[in-house]
C-alpha cells in the first residue's frame, strides 16, 4: 500500500472536516416510534482536506498522485487528525483534486478523502475514559510517551 510522502505537508486545519457515513437505517412506522437498526459494521468516513505546497512539493504530489495513488483510486496510508489525535489512516481520494495558485508562489490543493475506519477509543479505553479526566489522561500518556521515546536512553542489554 502506498504511503503519503514524508516530504509533503499534512492537510491544513483550515477546511478540514470529518463526515461519518450513515450506519443506521431508520424506518418510520404508521403508529408508534420509528425503528432503527445498524446497517453496517464498518462505515466509510469522508474527510475534506486542503494542502498548501511549494512548487517542488506540488510537482512531487502530482507524480505521487498519478503513479502511486493511481490517479486517486488506490488506498494509501496517511496521518490524519481525529478525536484521538494524529493517527495513520487508510485513505483514498473520492474525487480529483482541485489546485489553485496562491500569490504566484504556493499551490492550494483541495479534495476529499475516504477512510476505511475512523480510529476511536476501544470499548475498554472508553470505560476508563468515562471514569477519568480524559484531558489529564491524554496529557499523562503524552508525557509518558515523551519520557520513554525521547528522554530515556536507548535499549538496554540485560
Amino acid at each position: 500500500m502506498p504511503i503519503w510522502p514524508t516530504t509533503l505537508p499534512l492537510p491544513t486545519v483550515q477546511g478540514y472536516g470529518i463526515r461519518p457515513g450513515e450506519a443506521i437505517l431508520r424506518t418510520e412506522m404508521e403508529a408508534g416510534p420509528a425503528r432503527q437498526r445498524k446497517r453496517f459494521t464498518q462505515v466509510p468516513t469522508r474527510i475534506n482536506v486542503r494542502w498548501v505546497m511549494r512548487r517542488e512539493q506540488f510537482a512531487l504530489f502530482e507524480a505521487w498522485y498519478r503513479w502511486q495513488a493511481k490517479e486517486g483510486g488506490e488506498w494509501f496510508e496517511i496521518p490524519l487528525l481525529g478525536g484521538i489525535g494524529l493517527t495513520t489512516h487508510e485513505a483514498r481520494f473520492t474525487r480529483q483534486f482541485d489546485a489553485k495558485l496562491i500569490g504566484g508562489v504556493l499551490w492550494e490543493i483541495v479534495s476529499e478523502l475516504e477512510i476505511r475506519e475512523r480510529p476511536t477509543l476501544s470499548a475498554d479505553e472508553l470505560a476508563i475514559a468515562l471514569d477519568s479526566d480524559l484531558a489529564l489522561l491524554f496529557t499523562t500518556t503524552d508525557r509518558l510517551h515523551g519520557l520513554v521515546h525521547a528522554t530515556l536512553p536507548g535499549p538496554h542489554s540485560w
